[in-house]
């Protein structure tokens, strides 16, 4: 079950409520009886390890996000070490 945080409005104490998504949400303060309103809190759920996604999410060598590319590049790549507008390849363009 989730657990959600409220704040009392009137004695600003917070508190922690264990409830099942399909409950209502609380009304009022259980120390003071006052107004309280749901706090947003940072969840704890966090996805680790390999293999979750296979876009790219996986470990590294697990093979899982690893596409294999047989097709070559369109365009060598520069073995003259001087810019764009030295290239042989550039003159072409």
């Amino acid at each position: 079950m989730p657990v959600y945080e409220y704040e009392c409005k009137s004695c600003e104490m917070v508190l922690e409520v264990q409830q099942k998504m399909s409950d209502a949400p609380l009304a009022e303060c259980p120390t003071c009886k006052g107004p309280v309103k749901k706090l947003m809190s940072m969840s704890s759920f966090q996805l680790k390890g390999g293999g979750w996604y296979a876009d790219g999410y996986a470990t590294p060598g697990s093979g899982k996000s690893e596409k294999k590319n047989d097709t070559p590049p369109a365009t060598p790549p520069c073995k003259t070490g001087g810019g764009c507008a030295e290239c042989p390849a550039a003159a072409g363009k």
